[in-house]
């Protein structure tokens, strides 16, 4: 077991994949000679060389452009953008091309293509540097959609989507690049589409994904030492959705409080609290509860932005009170 810092995991496992598939390549702004501006690419220009990392122009129409076309004709890309906020500005290309050319050539062409982009807050970038926008991928049919919250997740995670026929839009969280965590040693391949239980509890659910789930540990933590047994759930992947290991948990604890990052309207707990509350009703033993950034820009202020992403605390104090 090695011990790797998420930022190092990200490297690691596109280094896995470029050595066991040649047709698999980097593409970005300064993945290559900079290692990346979150330092997630350092030493793969130097290992594999300049054909197969590449240094694009500040586009990311021109970065996605290429990588489809590429992904199209045989090769296995991974486009990096830098920021998950730039994603707006070739959403065209991931949203109209990229999801939807499978199914409108009926499967004749595939395009096995990995977006990866550095997500969410928590490093007071602003405004239009901040957003957790996984919720957008995961509104647009034809695309997966992952957001690992531990280095080893990463290296599985990334392993599973550079090795499936169809796009996926994989979110590396900005907060979480400096975490540690003991790596597997070899090839390491996770499974898309699959949720993991990260803690057993009998009281309440809580569901939570990327940087909100060392939190909901934390919070579970702290909730025990009251007598209230959360089970947590690192939901990992969006599409698939692991609905049988979610909606399991729902069933057994009676309770639902899931934990986004994203913007309250339309956040990605909204799709889950609707299909828990559709197949779980009668086991439900209250209402379904969303822990949730406010529908507002994020700030640039410390204290404001720590005010307006869920902590620790709020999820003590939102579950305590729903548990009344």
């Amino acid at each position: 077991m090695a011990q790797l810092s998420y930022r190092e995991a990200v490297a690691a496992g596109i280094a896995q994949e470029m050595e066991r598939d040649p047709t698999v390549y980097l593409i970005g702004e300064d993945v290559g000679a900079a290692g990346g501006v979150f330092k997630a690419t350092v030493g793969l220009l130097e290992r594999f060389g300049p054909d197969r990392v590449r240094d694009t122009p500040i586009s990311e129409q021109a970065i996605i452009g290429a990588a489809m076309g590429a992904a199209m004709t045989g090769l296995r890309p991974i486009a990096e953008i830098m920021f998950s906020d730039f994603l707006a500005t070739c959403w065209d290309l991931v949203a109209n091309q990229v999801a939807k050319t499978r199914y409108m050539t009926g499967g004749q062409v595939s395009i096995p293509l990995v977006i990866r982009t550095a997500n969410g807050g928590g490093v007071r970038f602003g405004a239009q540097h901040s957003q957790s926008l996984e919720n957008w991928a995961m509104a647009v049919p034809g695309l997966k959609v992952v957001a690992p919250s531990t280095p080893a997740d990463v290296v599985g995670l990334l392993a599973a989507a550079v090795r499936d026929p169809d796009p996926v839009v994989f979110y590396e969280h900005k907060s979480l690049y400096a975490a540690k965590e003991e790596v597997p040693d070899g090839e390491h391949v996770d499974a898309l589409g699959t949720a993991r239980v990260l803690r057993q509890g009998d009281d309440l659910t809580i569901a939570a994904l990327a940087a909100m789930v060392p939190r909901a540990l934390d919070a579970a933590d702290r909730l025990a030492a009251h007598g209230v047994f959360a089970e947590v759930i690192d939901v990992r992947s969006l599409i698939p959705l692991d609905t049988r290991t979610i909606l399991g948990s729902v069933r057994k604890t009676g309770r639902l409080f899931t934990v986004e990052e994203n913007p309250r309207v339309l956040g990605w707990g909204a799709e889950v609290a609707s299909l828990a509350a559709e197949e779980c009703f009668d086991s439900l033993d209250g209402p379904i509860v969303r822990i949730t950034t406010p529908h507002v820009p994020l700030p640039a202020a410390d204290a404001l932005e720590d005010a307006a992403v869920p902590s620790v605390e709020r999820i003590v104090e939102t579950v305590v009170a729903g548990m009344g």
